[in-house]
């Protein structure tokens, strides 16, 4: 089934991708964060010894699940292609400034979308240097071994073995990397939202680009029904505070590196050819390009605490 084909069955995927988001923050996820892309990498990062920030260090299933989940559903419709590119170094930076931009902001345009949601006008200012970000794109995928495009998702599995299974993985014991859903309902949730966004291919740059250059606002649906939904959650818990300063949530109001740091994702995720959720999404559908970004992704997070550039909720 093709969800990219009209623009309802656009708005149906991000409403499911939008319950799994509110069933996940409700159940423990840390508050406005729900699933965030950069910052589930970054404790997952943390949690196999790559940054020693203890408060954020805890393998996060949302992240195996949206490869797995990604790679099953394109594997079950003939989609899966192993595919490799142009420019792998440029890919594992970009993928560095994804991940290094996202923890300047506090969150992935994913998590900003969320933010927005819950009345954080933080997350509103950050979206004007996320527009402004978008730019270009690198050079085309050919079609390459098929058990190349297989390598991240068995990486991702294997995680997912030592987290269940042995305690080799480290775990916040406070902090943010300590509040998590249980993790079969994060594997779950995981798995749906990225079988979802595969069949929806769901991209938060892609969804401005396409307005910005085509006047095309299909991909903006799902954004729009995503937020939507969490922002209904939000009002219905008592979490919706319009304000710069909101008590208990992890923001800061530093404007500047706000925008600055989400036009790096916007710029770097056009290059790239998609935001950190669509990286993840095409390294499970078979792209090494895409898997070479979130490898990116993975150094970076950990190198923007191991040397101390991401931001904190006092600035």
């Amino acid at each position: 089934m093709n969800l990219s084909d009209s623009k309802k069955k656009l708005a149906l995927a991000g409403v499911v991708c939008g319950i799994v988001a509110a069933c996940l923050a409700y159940f423990g996820n840390p508050a406005n964060m729900a699933f965030c892309i950069a910052c589930f990498i970054r404790d997952t990062a943390g949690a196999l010894g790559l940054h020693s920030t203890e408060t954020v260090q805890y393998a996060r299933p949302e992240i195996i699940g949206l490869v797995l989940g990604s790679f099953i559903i394109s594997v079950a419709t003939k989609e899966y292609r192993s595919t490799a590119g142009s420019s792998p170094m440029v890919r594992f930076v970009l993928g560095m400034i994804l991940a290094v931009g996202s923890l300047v902001f506090l969150g992935c345009p994913l998590r900003m979308i969320i933010r927005m949601s819950a009345g954080d006008l933080n997350a509103w200012i950050a979206l004007i240097g996320f527009v402004l970000g978008v730019g270009f794109s690198l050079g085309r995928a050919h079609l390459t071994n098929r058990m190349s495009g297989g390598v991240l998702p068995v990486l991702m599995l294997g995680i997912l073995v030592l987290a269940l299974a042995t305690t080799l993985l480290k775990s916040s014991q406070s902090g943010p990397g300590s509040m998590h859903a249980p993790i079969i309902l994060s594997l779950i949730g995981g798995l749906i939202f990225g079988a979802f966004a595969q069949k929806s291919r769901m991209c938060f740059a892609g969804s401005i680009r396409d307005v910005i250059l085509m006047r095309n606002f299909d991909l903006l649906t799902i954004i729009g029904s995503f937020f939507v939904v969490m922002l209904i959650y939000n009002i219905a818990t008592g979490n919706f505070t319009l304000a710069f300063d909101t008590p208990g949530v992890i923001a800061h109001s530093e404007h500047l590196w706000n925008i600055l740091g989400m036009y790096a994702v916007g710029f770097a995720a056009v290059l790239a050819g998609g935001c950190p959720l669509r990286q993840l999404i095409l390294a499970g559908q078979g792209s090494s390009d895409s898997a070479m970004t979130v490898t990116g992704m993975f150094i970076g997070a950990a190198l923007a605490h191991n040397l101390g550039l991401a931001a904190s909720a006092t600035a």
